[in-house]
């Protein structure tokens, strides 16, 4: 049924859930996978004496890098083809629109990724990555709870 699944990576553990999910999902359907991390560049100016902002961006790129290893690494272990992929975003970059764009590209048939479950205020003010994408996606989207993240009670 899906042969072609794009994965939202960002280093959280409701990410992992989802990339483990996308994992299951190309073995069982023998589907072509591409993880995709954005290094998001929002503002990195601060009037803040020995602020260096390139710290945080080179520990970002250092964070992608790494993810897309792993990631690499996971999915040679379960047979899988695909390409990691990191993108820089501008700070005027949308980053649900990054993702249903290189969705649209990749040519995916599902999109899976998590959700970070903001609530209330903070949910309508800044909305959400997840749900921007839900809004915006021309293929079903998996979307992995907060919640399947935590550890079992039992």
């Amino acid at each position: 049924m899906f042969k072609r699944i794009l994965v939202a990576i960002d280093g959280s553990r409701t990410s992992q859930r989802a990339f483990e999910s996308a994992i299951e999902l190309a073995v069982t359907h023998g589907a072509v996978m591409q993880p995709y991390y954005v290094v998001e560049s929002g503002p990195m100016y601060l009037d803040v004496p020995g602020y260096d902002p390139s710290t945080l961006h080179t520990s970002l790129m250092q964070q992608g890098a790494s993810l897309a290893t792993e990631a690499a690494d996971a999915m040679k272990a379960c047979d899988i083809t695909g390409e990691v992929v990191t993108v820089e975003a501008t700070a005027s970059d949308d980053v649900a629109s990054l993702i249903t764009l290189v969705a649209k590209n990749f040519d995916a048939d599902l999109l899976v990724m998590g959700t970070h479950g903001r609530k209330g205020f903070q949910r309508l003010i800044l909305g959400s990555v997840a749900e921007r994408c839900l809004r915006q996606a021309t293929v079903p989207v998996l979307l992995i709870p907060t919640a399947a993240s935590a550890p079992d009670d039992a």
